[in-house]
């Protein structure tokens, strides 16, 4: 955290250094004296060592860091021990010095759906909302940019993060243990920002969709990535209770409603690059997880519908120009 507040001072964030500050020295003293799950977590970190990769390739599907011949097999049955103890893996996959981590989400999908259709990532200042583990954050570092800042919640993302973070050792990559609302106001400042798989968690989407427009400079780049409704009526689903049995799902707007969402909040030039149902190919159960998975959100007679009747998950990417 410390290393991201140098970089905001060498990059002469001057309008909201000193609420970074404030925000970091919180969090600081929040792990120093974890508890709960982020201080199981902490202890699974700080138990594994200081490997040194002979090779690293952040642009293969899996993201790679050394090779099973740069550990022993002691240091290879702990470190693979430690990886399992940090499951469950959402979004990857990673290669650990051989321990092939095959992780719920093939995210290589989503990255290919999306890498085509944005500008060039080098030299930018790039936000990710919802970073997770980091792996799309560390997709982008391959590009060079000058900085990319995620920001991420929950307790195991945010470990697993550090975790692959301490491997590779990326300067320009970093991640803080906050949601977006929680970080200082960032007027006109990103480049690029990555939001995706978190709007539909949002009470007030067109709300979060304005202070992300508000935190980008003229001319900057919103990618967003949504479940949707795949119609062009220009309207919106509000599950009357679960949605594929989450809770925290809002709303799901069809592919006009989100145009027209983005329009409200500031954008233009929006265009819709990509529709995808999720499938069972891209989503599913590995030994990485221990949760239900797509096909036990879906109704066994009728793959189309969730178990509640709505329309089976559907993902559609926009990128928009910020005003």
């Amino acid at each position: 955290m410390e290393t991201l507040l140098h970089q905001l001072h060498r990059l002469k964030i001057d309008h909201c250094y000193d609420e970074f500050k404030k925000l970091i020295k919180e969090k600081r003293v929040f792990l120093d004296h974890a508890k709960g799950n982020f201080l199981k977590f902490k202890t699974i970190l700080e138990s594994i060592p200081d490997f040194t990769p002979s090779f690293t390739d952040l642009e293969s599907r899996a993201i790679t860091i050394g090779d099973k011949s740069d550990l022993n097999l002691e240091e290879y049955v702990l470190l693979e021990d430690k990886l399992k103890q940090l499951c469950p893996w959402r979004k990857g996959p990673f290669n650990f010095f051989g321990i092939q981590i095959d992780s719920e989400w093939q995210s290589w999908m989503k990255w290919e759906r999306l890498k085509n259709h944005i500008g060039n990532l080098t030299g930018r200042r790039i936000l990710d909302i919802g970073s997770s583990n980091g792996y799309y954050m560390f997709k982008m570092a391959a590009d060079n940019p000058l900085m990319v800042l995620g920001v991420e919640p929950q307790s195991s993302f945010y470990f697993q993060y550090l975790t692959i973070q301490k491997l590779l050792c990326r300067d320009n990559v970093f991640c803080l243990p906050v949601p977006h609302d929680q970080l200082p106001k960032m007027n006109r400042y990103f480049d690029t920002v990555f939001c995706m798989g978190v709007l539909y968690h949002r009470k007030s989407p067109i709300q979060m969709l304005k202070d992300i427009c508000d935190s980008m400079r003229p001319g900057g780049e919103l990618v967003l990535e949504n479940l949707i409704i795949d119609s062009k009526q220009n309207i919106c689903l509000f599950p009357k209770d679960r949605y594929s049995k989450m809770r925290n799902i809002f709303f799901i707007p069809d592919l006009l409603a989100m145009e027209s969402w983005l329009l409200r909040a500031g954008f233009t030039n929006i265009r819709c690059v990509d529709v995808t149902k999720t499938s069972v190919e891209e989503q599913r159960k590995t030994k990485w997880i221990h949760t239900e998975t797509l096909k036990d959100f879906l109704d066994p007679h009728d793959p189309d519908k969730t178990v509640e009747g709505y329309p089976a998950p559907v993902r559609a990417i926009f990128i928009a120009t910020a005003n």
